[in-house]
């Protein structure tokens, strides 16, 4: 089965702290905030060389489309934030947000879904 990778660019205030951003994310995962369903990996990590060199993005790994949908909805249908996890909604609101430009629902991102049958 096909895992979802979902990368989410985050681009700091000038003012943010990316040691505080690391601390926080570190923080949220003990308080349990990523155990979300079909939720089965994640890393925050900051850009070596490129063009996002010295940025920061997350990298969220799924079981499968099916678990990635039922918690976001389809890519034709995207669930609101209304619908989002509680624990998301802290994640985004509560933690993230004061380290951004924007908010974190207006981020780049891309979902891709794992080509199966590669070593």
């Amino acid at each position: 089965m096909a895992r979802i990778i979902s990368i989410h660019e985050y681009v700091l205030r000038d003012d943010a702290d990316p040691a505080a951003l690391e601390r926080a994310f570190r923080e949220a995962a003990a308080r349990g905030l990523f155990s979300l369903a079909g939720l089965v990996g994640y890393r925050l990590v900051r850009g070596l060389k490129g063009v996002r060199a010295n940025q920061y993005a997350a990298i969220w790994t799924y079981e499968s489309r099916a678990a990635w949908e039922r918690l976001w909805g389809t890519p034709g249908q995207p669930v609101g934030p209304d619908h989002y996890p509680p624990s998301w909604r802290v994640w985004e609101d509560e933690i993230l947000a004061p380290f951004l430009t924007q908010h974190p629902d207006r981020i780049a991102y891309t979902t891709y879904e794992e080509i199966t049958g590669q070593s």
